[in-house]
Order: structure tokens, then sequence, then C-alpha cells
């Protein structure tokens, strides 16, 4: 299997008239140097789903044959001007999808096959660009483009466009300064993300948009879909090793179980409690990862912060070859649930879930105010459970008060858009007892494993200062318990709409 290259592109597009010359870039600041022309002629065939699920999470998958970077590309939407590219080799020209590439994109495609949806041809002029050290800081390319796409009616399409993009440390400003130069000599800035969206159009639809009066349904929709989609992001990250990755796909997982649990009397679908039950397995299969991140920078933290005479012998070392191993076999264990036909038909029931939520639920301002109602009364109803408490039964009761306080803060993140600035000061308080009682369970969950450190760390001379760190846990969490009575009172006194 080939490992992909990784490429950071920071570009722009522009759409230029047929007669328009490039201009000179040479004194208008950075650029000093600008090469003549070097032709290349392209021949791209770009893949997707039937029904465009790459193109709708601006994704770009292709198979360019010419050209310097002749190959397999797979663009990742990173943020404004900004995407990530993988490269994988042609292989065998046979038009099949590298099968790395395939399961990097699962979540997307749902199991779907990836099919040629286009082809573009491309005449195309680069011209490099230079600062004063005779460094390549960009490129400029006049493109002409023919392209042609399928389906119940053909269309061929020919058009020329500029594109600017970046080179190595180039600083992002650099593309305001190219642009200044272009839109003087003619050019505009395209409406277009990319070749193949200019050329596809209208068939694929424009995403829902939550009206200024939208009904219930709309709203916890647009909500799912974001988190869906979030998801998505995430899943592709986890199977690529990015940092963060496993943390954000959890947390989109929540969102959506949180969601689907509060508002499912909205989304009224049969199939909740099911997908709901999934999304808390995949949750478990992902945990281990998670909490292993978790615990080992709460370590580190502490062990920054300790003083000399408290980290005695080679801790770090210790630390390093013990939680390396266990990141090893967690992260296994949660590539092979992303790996697996659970996870694949859990995808596919919240795809079908998400798209199918209905828009006849009723006035959202009226509609969606039980809902988190109830959310709220349930956190209440955990932090008086809690009263009178101490030991592992207070700990796991603020546990259950830290998860209600998620919900009621995910259910206030879903009617933001119709309540504002009216649920804004609760869901902060709300947040603030969440973060809190976050912190408290890490160290909760912390405990048993610096204890086992403790233990096995005796023979390595590094036993006292997890020792140390074990004793020093109770201290940290009995104030993280007295700061909760005083952020709790501050939810309860502070601005609420009278609703709630």
């Amino acid at each position: 299997m080939n490992r992909p290259v990784v490429e950071i592109e920071r570009e722009r597009k522009y759409e230029v008239a047929q007669d328009l010359v490039v201009p000179e870039f040479v004194g208008c600041g950075t650029v000093q140097g600008q090469d003549a022309p070097a032709e290349e002629q392209l021949d791209a065939t770009y893949y997707d789903t039937a029904g465009f699920s790459l193109v709708r999470a601006g994704i770009t998958l292709r198979r360019r044959v010419g050209g310097h970077d002749a190959g397999w590309h797979l663009k990742l939407p990173v943020g404004p001007d900004e995407r990530e590219e993988l490269q994988v080799p042609l292989g065998a020209d046979d038009g099949r999808v590298p099968h790395e590439l395939n399961q990097l994109l699962r979540a997307h495609t749902l199991g779907r096959k990836l099919l040629p949806i286009a082809h573009l041809k491309t005449d195309r002029f680069e011209h490099r660009l230079t600062d004063a050290s005779g460094q390549i800081v960009a490129t400029v390319t006049d493109d002409h483009v023919t392209g042609e796409v399928g389906g119940k009616t053909a269309r061929l399409d020919r058009w020329r466009e500029f594109e600017v993009e970046l080179k190595g440390d180039a600083a992002p400003d650099l593309l305001d300064e190219l642009e200044s130069t272009l839109v003087d000599a003619g050019a505009r800035t395209s409406q277009w993300p990319s070749k193949l969206r200019r050329l596809i159009g209208d068939r694929v639809p424009d995403g829902q948009v939550v009206g200024k009066r939208p009904d219930a349904g709309e709203v916890v929709g647009a909500y799912l879909r974001e988190q869906f989609a979030a998801l998505q992001r995430a899943d592709v990250g986890v199977r690529r090793d990015v940092e963060d990755s496993v943390h954000q796909l959890r947390v989109a997982s929540r969102k959506l179980r949180s969601a689907l649990r509060t508002f499912s009397s909205i989304v009224d679908d049969d199939r909740v409690p099911g997908v709901t039950s999934e999304l808390k397995w995949l949750g478990g299969e992902l945990g281990p990862a998670r909490d292993g991140e978790v615990v080992e920078a709460l370590v580190r933290e502490w062990l920054d912060g300790a003083s000399a005479e408290l980290v005695v012998g080679p801790v770090d070392q210790f630390l390093t070859r013990r939680f390396s191993r266990e990141a090893v076999d967690a992260r296994k264990k949660a590539l092979e649930a992303l790996r697996g036909k659970r996870y694949l038909a859990l995808v596919q029931e919240l795809d079908a879930v998400v798209s199918g939520v209905p828009t006849d639920a009723g006035p959202a301002k009226k509609v969606l105010r039980k809902p988190v109602r109830k959310a709220a009364g349930k956190l209440r109803k955990a932090e008086k459970a809690a009263h009178g408490l101490s030991g592992r039964e207070l700990e796991h009761a603020l546990h259950d008060v830290r998860k209600k306080a998620k919900r009621a803060r995910y259910a206030a993140d879903v009617v933001r858009p119709v309540f504002g600035g009216k649920v804004r000061v609760w869901r902060k308080n709300v947040k603030n007892v969440q973060q809190l009682l976050g912190d408290h369970q890490d160290w909760v969950v912390a405990g048993p494993v610096v204890y086992r450190l403790g233990v096995d760390g005796r023979d390595e001379g590094v036993g006292f200062t997890f020792g140390v760190l074990y004793g020093t846990g109770g201290g940290v969490r009995a104030g993280m318990q007295r700061e909760f009575v005083s952020r709790w009172k501050q939810l309860e006194k502070g601005d609420a709409p009278n609703w709630l």
C-alpha cells in the first residue's frame, strides 16, 4: 500500500477574458522575478459517488495524467484559500481508485462506489515568481480548460482562468498582493472553489438554509447536518493519524447522540434509538485512545510544574515508553472499529436520519423550548442528587452532572440560531460547570492509571514521583468540588430566558 504524499495547497482562482494578457508582477512588492511561461498538458478524470458526496463536502478526487505531479490527488478543505492535498502514484492504468484513498473516504462515500463523473483537459502556462533572493514564492498559471461531464444530459464547457498558488513558506498576505495586480489587469475572483465545481454547476443542489422564521425541523436538521459533516471530517483525520482527530470524532458523535435524544420528537424517526445506541458504542471504541491522550497530557502538565526534588528518576523516558505502547494498541482498536461493517452501517443510518428530518414540526420559537427545558430540568435534578454525598459516590454523581450539563449545553447550541442572546449567558454558565467537571473527571480517570504507574515504576526508580502525583490528585479533586459549588450558584443566579 502506498502512503500518500501530503502537501498544503494555498491558492486562489480568477475568471479572465480570453484575450487578457498575464500581467507583470515584478516590482509590485515581494515579487522581484517572473519566469517566462512553461507549458504543460494536463488530462484529469474526477471521481465521486453518483450523489456527489465528495463535492458536497468540498473534497476533490482526481486522476491526472501529464504535468510534473501526475498521479491521484485527493484535496481536503482546510480553510479559506487552503486545502490539503494527498498524492498517490498512478499505478495500474485501470481507473480504479487506490485502496488507501477509498478507505480514507469511507465515511463520505458510505460504501457507495466512486465513479468517473467528469473529464477536464487543461493547457497550462505556468509563470514562476521569485523574491529578491531568487526563491520561488508563488506560481501563476494561465489555464485554458475544456471540461466534459456526463449524466442524464451531457455538458461540454470551455473557459480560461488564472490560478495563483503560494510556494514554500511564503506569507499568506502575498495572495492579497498578487490579487491586487490581477484585478487591476481585469481578472475577477472566481465564484467557484474548483474547476470541477464550475463544470458540474447546478448538478449539486445548494444546502438547506435556515430562514428568518424557520420550522423547528429546519433548525434541528441544520445542526445535525453540521455535526455529521464534522464526524466525517474527523473520521478522515483518525484514519490518517492526525493529531486530536480522535477527540474531534468523539465530540461530533456525542453532539449527534445528544441532539438526536433531546430532539427525538422533532426528528421523528424510528431509527433514532438504534442510531444513538450505536453512537454510544462508537464512543466506547474510541475511548481508550482518547483517555490515554488525556491522562498523558495531565501527567506531563503536572510534571512540568513540579519542583525538581519531586521528579526522581527517568520519568520522561518511562512515560514515553508506557504511553507510546498503549497509544499504538488504542489506535489499533479505533481503526478496527472504523474499518468494520458495524461502523459503516452506523454512518449509513446516520446519513438517512439526518437527511430525512421533517420540516413541518411547527414554529421553531414555540416548539424548541420544551426539549431545552427538559434538558435543563435533568441537569438540576442531577445536581440535587449529588447533595450530601462524598468520596466515590460524589465523584460518580458529579460525573452525571457533567453529562447532563453537556447535554443541556448542546441543546442550547441547537437553538441558538433561533433564540440567540437569550440563551447565550445561560449556555456559557452551563459550559463553565461542564468544563470544570470535565477536568474533575480527568483526574478521577487518571487516579488508577497514576497508581499503576507508581507500582510498575518502582524497579525503574520513578515510583516516588507517581506516588506524589497520586496523593496530589485527591487535593486537586477536592478543590474542584468546592469550585463547583461556586459555579453552580453562578448558573442558578445568572441570566436565562424566562421559559427556562
